[in-house]
């Protein structure tokens, strides 16, 4: 049997660990990805709130960060470039074919460096998912390797499914707990056309008759707060379970863009799930598979004894993590998406404990004109965010649109606008780096110049259309301006304001 015998090996999860090391590994190439393309305009020496003053100003025990060593935008972008190739190599499963420490220091490097990247990313990288991929990251580096024959730890399941349990009930007691039309079932009146990045199918989901949104809202509270608590039973009630967390995950793919939030809970969720409740799922599915048999895996064969002893010290760890997490979950004033520690290891989260009634919106707008008028003002363009009325809202999840994210702050009235001006600043530059954030240069083709003279930023109320509305014009949206945020601004005036160092 070995040690530490065979309670602590679980031989029914090969499928479980196969799912968890590849699932976070696809979902790091997206994040590190995320970093290669918007380091340098959003936190890089001349991006909207640089990393290196940040550095400056705050300690290394207020945020671990190997980038405290060195930040410069090719550094950082190296580092992403080598996140993406060894999570590529992940998810082809290259490093679980060797000994469990390949893969265990694998995980640990992709850990080290994206934490180093949430540590100083500041309000860009303020999301609950970003503490999410780090914990898991950091979790499944323990889960061993299929190369040497061990079944997946046990202690270490467990671990993934406490992280998914507080995933969902948080979420669920930060709602109960918060906005009104959470208790009165009337938050999907609102939450489909008020999120912060509509989706494809967020139009139809909004129009879905107002009954059937409490229904929603009424299910949303039974999966978020009632659920959590069986994926810990005894199976196939733990997978029943798991796949009632990953189908409603999935309606919440197709109708909003939460970067890889869903994608994530979804992958957890199909961890729950055992091996034989695969193997009995798929004989009902397809009979000609057969019976539906366990799936050949290590079948509780025992493991590396030196693994087990790193998994004991690991679980100790995160057990003494746990407890002020799980003091928040029954906190009267519960924290959403909280750390209580630098290394992100043992995370509080949470989602939308209010909801907006309204959408405004922040248009940003520019012109060549010497003195322009009503006519000579062209509009930016998100690639998420909402602008254009004409256009359907696109899928953009499990990428993360970092800029369109705080353009939906900026209009809820987020303090601290000084990234704002910045922007303004680099779009009368025609800043190739800031561009790339946009949807499209509007005025690459214009003959006058690739640079607008003048800057303003006016905020729209914004609706769906209605049925009727929608055949008529074909546009998803209505809008009316409610004020100017920014009067026209030119270049010199704007540096002016903002003084050197931009």
């Amino acid at each position: 049997m070995g040690w530490p015998g065979s309670w602590f090996w679980a031989g029914d999860y090969d499928v479980a660990r196969e799912v968890l090391q590849r699932g976070v590994a696809a979902v790091l190439v997206v994040a590190f990805l995320v970093v290669v393309r918007q380091w340098r305009p959003l936190l890089g020496e001349r991006g909207l709130l640089p990393v290196a003053p940040y550095v400056a100003r705050t300690s290394w025990r207020e945020g671990p960060s190997v980038l405290r060593w060195r930040c410069s935008d090719r550094f950082v972008v190296g580092l992403g470039w080598c996140g993406v190739v060894l999570s590529v190599l992940l998810v082809v499963g290259l490093p679980q074919r060797g000994p469990w420490w390949v893969v265990m220091l694998a995980f640990l490097a992709l850990w080290a460096v994206y934490l180093s990247v949430v540590n100083v990313g500041q309000r860009f990288y303020g999301f609950g998912w970003e503490s999410l991929l780090c914990e898991v990251t950091f979790l499944v580096a323990f889960l061993g390797s299929s190369g040497d024959g061990a079944a997946p730890p046990l202690l270490v399941l467990l671990l993934a499914r406490w992280c998914l349990f507080r995933v969902e009930l948080g979420a669920g007691l930060i709602k109960i707990r918060g906005d009104r039309v959470w208790r009165d079932l009337t938050a999907l009146y609102y939450h489909h056309e008020t999120q912060p990045l509509p989706g494809p199918f967020s139009w139809h989901a909004h129009h879905l008759p107002r009954w059937w949104h409490r229904v929603e809202v009424a299910g949303n509270h039974v999966t978020q707060l009632v659920l959590p608590f069986a994926v810990f039973l005894p199976q196939p009630f733990a997978s029943v379970a798991g796949g009632v967390v990953v189908l409603t995950q999935a309606w919440l793919v197709v109708t909003g863009n939460f970067a890889w939030l869903n994608w994530l809970t979804i992958v957890l969720g199909l961890a729950v799930v055992s091996d034989g409740s695969w193997a009995a799922l798929g004989s009902w599915l397809l009979p000609a598979l057969g019976s539906g048999s366990v799936p050949d895996g290590a079948g509780g064969a025992g493991g590396p004894p030196a693994l087990a002893v790193v998994v004991l010290a690991v679980t100790a760890l995160l057990l003494v993590l746990s407890v002020r997490p799980a003091l928040n979950l029954v906190a009267r004033r519960q924290l959403m998406n909280a750390s209580f520690e630098p290394f992100r290891l043992v995370n509080a989260y949470g989602a939308f404990g209010s909801v907006s009634r309204r959408r405004d919106e922040v248009v940003l707008e520019g012109s060549t004109a010497r003195s322009p008028g009503p006519d000579d003002w062209v509009e930016y363009a998100f690639p998420g965010k909402p602008g254009d009325v004409s256009r359907r809202p696109p899928q953009v999840a499990p990428y993360h649109l970092r800029l369109d994210w705080q353009m939906w702050f900026l209009a809820l009235g987020s303090p601290g606008v000084r990234w704002f001006e910045v922007l303004l600043l680099r779009l009368l530059e025609a800043d190739p780096a800031t561009l790339r954030l946009l949807r499209a240069d509007p005025f690459a083709d214009d003959p006058t110049g690739t640079a607008p003279r003048w800057v303003r930023a006016r905020l729209f109320r914004y609706r769906y259309t209605t049925r009727d509305e929608r055949r008529r014009t074909g546009d998803w949206w209505v809008r009316r301006e409610l004020a100017v945020l920014v009067e026209p601004v030119d270049l010199a005036r704007l540096r002016s304001l903002l003084g050197r160092g931009v």
